[in-house]
């Protein structure tokens, strides 16, 4: 299965990086970025999980699922016609790419928060697949930013922010996510 192995080790060795960057703009740990409403383009209404890298952010949108699933987007692996679930667009960068996040420690990805992991790897993500595919949520490409490029956004009001949640990656309802998560932060205001 061809899942954008050279994406997907850019991508980790990224995340890997340095947090120590992140720090300097308060985003040192992992962080839910909700679009806010005036948000147009491409991340109206988006949700996405976000994680410091070195020189920067990158992360996936949790609630766009597309109508692609692993099932159909590798019809020639038996393992993969177990995935009915759809691949969710994690960002405009590297959408030939696959990613996964996992509820346990796949053994060759990067812790993001609570118990989920991020697995990068192409023969991680094919053993998830064989193995226990329906623990993971599974994105194709993701979303970055460069340093202070988010901090810039989130001081320019584009982005309101929460702290990032297990279930919110699962969510049943995807379309859901966004509206409910607006009216918790404003009420907390």
């Amino acid at each position: 299965m061809k899942t954008g192995l050279a994406a997907q080790l850019g991508v980790g060795v990224l995340i890997a990086g340095a947090a120590f960057a992140a720090r300097a703009q308060g985003l040192d740990r992992p962080v839910l970025l909700v679009a806010a409403p005036e948000t147009s383009g491409f991340y109206s209404h988006a949700v996405l999980v976000v994680m410091p890298r070195a020189g920067g952010h990158v992360g996936f949108i949790i609630n766009r699922a597309t109508r692609v699933t692993v099932a159909s987007a590798f019809p020639d692996e038996p393992a993969s016609a177990r995935v009915a679930e759809p691949i969710f667009l994690g960002g405009p960068r590297a959408v030939q790419s696959l990613y996964a996040v996992v509820r346990d420690d796949p053994g060759e990805g990067s812790r993001l928060f609570g118990g989920l992991y991020l697995a990068v790897g192409s023969s991680t993500i094919d053993r998830i697949i064989r193995e226990s595919p329906r623990e993971a949520r599974y994105f194709a490409g993701f979303a970055g930013w460069e340093a202070g490029e988010l901090a810039g956004e989130i001081g320019h009001g584009k982005w309101l922010t929460a702290e990032p949640e297990e279930a919110l990656l699962f969510h049943p309802n995807p379309d859901a996510i966004w509206s409910g998560l607006v009216e918790r932060i404003r009420a907390t205001r």
